[in-house]
């Protein structure tokens, strides 16, 4: 079992980023509040990790902070909810966001999340509700102010179709993740760009 990994980040293509450790190159898919509190490319990384073996493939999940590993692994406990939806959720919101919807009954806030409609979004709620109590929720605040604050994007890509192209991956359909990118500064970093765009898909 893969359980933390620092290395050299070599690239970010979110979802998508590589560590280098030690001359090996791991390829690990992140939210979006993952990816806007990591530094830039070529600087030093430690993460958080999560194993999935499936008779298919091995993929490796990657986290910023410990608790935010501990609500996805929470998450996919879940009926119906696998690691793409759980990471749609993560990106969507920090872990005190989340904690706060479920513990408000906000069933509104969580539909509003690619993939989760009124169903999931109640199911959650009643599978969730109990398991937060030992939980610091100050803890979430800390990392959500750590995320507003993003590294600059190294690399020519083009931010705004790559930041398409991640709301896309992460279950928005296209023409919703362009509505959701409109207006927004482009010569924001990538990651940056998402983050403002799924804020303002919650706030709406």
């Amino acid at each position: 079992m893969i359980g933390r990994l620092r290395g050299t980040l070599l690239d970010k293509q979110p979802p998508w980023l590589v560590v280098d450790v030690a001359g090996v190159g791991y390829e690990l898919e992140a939210s979006m509040t993952t990816l806007v509190a990591l530094p830039g490319t070529g600087e030093s990384v430690s993460l958080y990790t999560h194993l999935s073996v499936r008779d298919d493939a091995h993929l490796l999940y990657g986290f910023a902070r410990e608790q935010e590993r501990a609500l996805f692994r929470a998450l996919i406990k879940v009926n119906g909810i696998g690691p793409k939806l759980a990471l749609a959720i993560l990106s969507g919101m920090d872990e005190e966001a989340f904690i706060r919807c479920v513990m408000d009954d906000d069933v509104k806030s969580l539909t509003r999340l690619p993939g989760v409609g009124k169903k999931t979004a109640e199911r959650l709620i009643i599978e969730m509700r109990d398991r937060f109590p030992h939980w610091e929720a100050s803890q979430g605040a800390a990392a959500l102010e750590q995320a507003a604050s993003p590294a600059a994007e190294a690399g020519p890509r083009d931010a705004l179709a790559d930041a398409e192209s991640a709301l896309v991956s992460l279950g928005y359909k296209p023409a919703e993740a362009a509505r959701m990118l409109s207006g927004l500064d482009e010569t924001l970093p990538t990651e940056a760009l998402i983050k403002a765009a799924l804020t303002r898909r919650l706030a709406g």
